[in-house]
C-alpha cells in the first residue's frame, strides 16, 4: 500500500495538534465569501475523516476561529468499521451503500461510522475479530479497517 501525499489545509489554531482526526463539514458560513485564504480552508472533501500529520508555522487571522488560523498537513484517516464478512478481504476495494436503516439498531454506529460517506469507494486495510454484536438484518459482521 503506498503512503498518502499530505494535503495543506487551514484549520483554528486551538485545534491545531498533531494526531487529530477530525470529519471535515464543508463550508459552513458566509463569513468566509470575502477571505482572500478560504480555498485553503475549504480544500477538503466533506464528509471525511483526516488526521493532523503536521503542523506549519503559518498563521492567518479568522473571524471564526479563536486565535485565528494556521496551515496543517492532513492525510485521510482510517476508519474502523463493521463489513459484512464475506465482503472483509484485505486490499480488497468497495463501495459504500448502507445495508441497513435501521438507526435504532445498537451497531447502527459501528456499521455507519463518522466519515464514511454514501457511494464513496474504500479499501479494507485491516480485518479484526468478527463482531460480537447481533445484526438484526442476521449478517454476519467483522470488525475492519478502511480507508478511502
Amino acid at each position: 500500500m503506498t503512503e498518502q501525499k499530505p494535503k495543506v489545509t487551514l484549520i483554528g489554531k486551538e485545534l491545531a495538534k498533531k494526531g487529530l482526526e477530525f470529519v471535515y463539514e464543508g463550508a459552513t458560513t458566509n463569513e468566509c465569501k470575502g477571505c482572500k485564504v478560504k480555498r485553503a480552508c475549504n480544500n477538503l472533501h466533506p464528509g471525511r475523516r483526516y488526521q493532523i500529520v503536521n503542523i506549519r508555522a503559518t498563521h492567518h487571522d479568522c473571524p471564526i476561529h479563536l486565535n485565528g488560523a494556521c496551515a496543517v498537513e492532513v492525510v485521510e484517516a482510517s476508519i474502523a468499521t463493521l463489513l459484512s464478512s464475506d465482503m472483509a478481504i484485505k486490499n480488497s476495494r468497495f463501495q459504500f451503500i448502507s445495508p441497513c436503516s435501521a438507526s435504532d439498531c445498537r451497531s447502527f454506529s459501528i456499521c455507519h461510522a463518522e466519515g464514511i460517506v454514501e457511494g464513496e469507494k474504500y479499501m479494507v486495510t485491516g480485518i479484526g475479530e468478527k463482531a460480537d454484536v447481533e445484526c438484526e438484518k442476521s449478517r454476519s459482521l467483522k470488525h475492519v479497517t478502511v480507508r478511502p
